[in-house]
């Protein structure tokens, strides 16, 4: 992280609760969280884990392997994943302002704001 911040340009951390939760095993994102100066979103999606936020669960569901993902169904993750990572897109490429990144919403229970905004 520059110690400058980053001009104030947008951030969205989305992870899973065992590393990037506060307190997770991923220390960085915490320690780099204050430093963050343009609007930033902090998530992450409960059952999830490092793979959950690619295609590989759902190409392994494909394939017929077990064990590779965390407890999120891979369709359920790879739809949250599209839904936030668009609407940050949205919000911040084409101006479009996004209430699903305005705090947690009843609709996705498993998407948790470890700051709020």
């Amino acid at each position: 992280m520059p110690s400058g911040g980053l001009g104030g340009r947008p951030v969205l951390l989305l992870g899973n609760p065992e590393n990037h939760a506060v307190g997770g095993d991923e220390s960085s994102w915490a320690a780099n969280w204050p430093s963050l100066d343009g609007r930033k979103r902090w998530l992450t999606i409960t059952g999830s884990n490092h793979v959950s936020f690619t295609d590989v669960p759902v190409l392994v569901d494909e394939a017929g392997i077990t064990g590779v993902d965390g407890s999120i169904p891979s369709v359920r993750a790879e739809q949250l994943t599209r839904d936030y990572v668009a609407a940050f897109f949205d919000e911040h490429l084409k101006g479009i302002p996004q209430p699903l990144l305005d705090g947690p919403s009843p609709v996705d229970p498993e998407v948790v704001f470890q700051q709020q905004p």
